[in-house]
């Protein structure tokens, strides 16, 4: 549809898909319509655009498991990143970040990684355009602006939810929208490990694609095991609250990639390339060599996804069973293990600032013994933790946090069933 003609129907409720993403949320209206109004801005009145919406997520168990081969649950949440494109004829693909520069990316050098510089923008929109044509996919150019509520650093996924979308749109634009969620979270993923130069595993991209509660196990990461979950902490009387301690993300790719490193350090001992497979037993057994080969940490590290990897399992029987006191007490479990062991909570590289310690230290102040949980959330180091904070306690439990880490730091989530979607007229 045209533009003006999509705000029209937004403004009118005759969008049926619009109404089931965003109920009566009249903020959603206004920023769809805003949105809608800058790409016209950028990129000219009255083009047949699409409308898109890709979700972030929360890690909910399984914390550094998935580059391993490992197992998590993840869940959709309910703050997104939306995109308004048209295809172009140029042979680029441009898109406009609401607050950031605009990306610009020739089709035509979209195979080279090298052409690319790391750690930007346009790396990560090139990686998927890049995959697409590895997989044998369409490619094409299109105009795109966006908007997020995905907040950067906080933990939600906003680079792996920006990904998806790329891919959600070139597929729906080029592809007739057959590539399936799953195939697009695995182009995200190459992207962001080949162009972009960060070595994250899957669980993000699957998550931001797939949407709802999902079970993931990786062991053969072509063919991951994606199995819903239908399960409501809304029903259960809990809210999901995500913590942003406000830390910077600022020069800590070598901590997120020594993290993956060091459990393949100790996988290759094996003769492994990754740890899923190799037992605790074997891993003690061969301690005091392990040692001296890869170090005291890499160990540690090792453990801690043979027995979160475990814990998952057990997680995600308990929310099948409806046992929330068995899940709530593996995320408890979950979280020591990530401090003690795994040892993401903060750098060393700046020790002063250790937004997450003082977060979990407030947290486990306010709720120990009140039947709630709280660990860590998503690759650590600086940014957020979770907490499973009864409903009656929430808002008093917000209210806490703000007053420690600013107005907002505590985010209330709900869990969204759709992941990555077009919007249809």
């Amino acid at each position: 549809m045209k533009t003006t003609e999509w705000k029209n129907a937004i403004q009118n409720g005759t969008s049926a898909a619009f109404a089931r993403l965003y109920g009566d949320d009249p903020t959603a209206v206004s920023r769809f319509t805003e949105a809608i109004t800058a790409f016209e801005e950028k990129y000219g009145r009255d083009r047949d655009v699409e409308l898109f919406s890709v979700p972030g997520r929360s890690e909910i168990a399984g914390n550094h498991t998935d580059h391993n081969r490992g197992c998590v649950l993840a869940g959709a949440i309910d703050r997104d990143i939306i995109a308004v494109a048209a295809r172009n004829d140029d042979g680029l693909v441009r898109v406009q970040s609401e607050g950031y520069r605009e990306n610009c990316v020739t089709l035509n050098h979209a195979a080279d990684p090298r052409r690319f510089e790391r750690f930007c923008s346009e790396a990560l929109v090139a990686g998927v355009a890049g995959g697409f044509l590895e997989k044998g996919y369409a490619v094409g150019g299109f105009d795109a602006y966006t908007t997020t509520r995905v907040l950067k650093g906080s933990g939600l996924s906003s680079s792996a939810a920006f990904e998806v979308m790329i891919g959600t749109v070139m597929n729906h634009l080029y592809n007739g929208g057959t590539i399936t969620a799953p195939e697009i979270a695995k182009i995200s993923q190459y992207a962001e490990n080949a162009y972009f130069g960060k070595p994250s595993g899957l669980m993000d991209q699957m998550a931001c694609a797939v949407g709802g509660f999902v079970y993931i196990d990786f062991a053969d990461p072509d063919r991951p095991v994606i199995e819903p979950i239908d399960f409501s902490l809304t029903e259960a009387g809990y809210a999901l609250a995500i913590v942003n301690t406000g830390g910077s993300h600022s020069d800590l790719n070598e901590d997120y990639a020594s993290v993956p490193a060091e459990m393949r350090a100790v996988a290759s001992y094996f003769g492994r390339e990754v740890l899923r497979g190799v037992s605790e037993e074997e891993i003690l057994a061969n301690a005091a060599v392990l040692r001296r080969a890869v170090g005291d940490r890499a160990i540690l590290r090792a453990l801690h996804f043979v027995r979160e990897n475990g814990r998952v399992l057990s997680q995600v029987a308990a929310l099948r069973a409806g046992d929330i006191p068995a899940f709530l007490a593996g995320e408890l479990a979950s979280g020591r293990s990530s401090f003690e062991y795994l040892q993401n909570v903060y750098t060393n590289k700046n020790v002063k600032e250790q937004g997450l310690s003082l977060a979990l230290a407030v947290t486990e102040g306010a709720l120990a013994g009140r039947g709630c949980a709280w660990r860590v959330h998503g690759g650590g180091f600086a940014g957020t933790i979770q907490t499973f904070v009864k409903r009656e306690l929430a808002e008093s439990y917000a209210a806490l946090i703000d007053s420690v880490f600013g107005k907002g730091a505590c985010m209330l989530l709900s869990i969204r069933p759709e992941g990555a979607v077009r919007i249809a007229p």
